[in-house]
């Protein structure tokens, strides 16, 4: 079992900047991707970023150019700046093993116009 713990969160104004972090703990082989989803309330939960193994990335659309994965061993952070107001949801950190598929609890991002 593998448990996820995001830190980071917060309210900002459109324009600033934060970082969120997420820890993994447990016993697991081999992770094959970290990554952040989010969900804003009435809406779908969506991608944000991932990063493999290997430290190939991808990003949603909406973020390209804006927020930065990185991930260090069983840890993953996401640089975010230039926020906008659509950005605020609530992000969930991943992490995805050939054994697990887990979610950590979320963390609020707030972004006032």
């Amino acid at each position: 079992q593998v448990q996820l713990v995001e830190s980071g969160g917060g309210l900002v104004q459109a324009g600033e900047s934060l970082r969120l972090s997420c820890a993994a703990s447990g016993r697991y082989l081999v992770i094959n991707t970290m990554g952040w989803f989010r969900q804003a309330p009435g809406k779908q939960r969506e991608l944000v970023a991932t990063v493999s193994r290997n430290g190939r990335t991808t990003y949603g659309d909406s973020v390209k150019g804006r927020f930065t994965i990185s991930r260090d061993n069983a840890k993953v952070a996401l640089q975010m700046d230039s926020l906008k107001p659509e950005d605020t949801a609530v992000y969930y950190c991943n992490l995805r093993s050939v054994v697990d598929n887990a979610w950590g609890q979320g963390t609020q991002v707030t972004v006032s116009s």
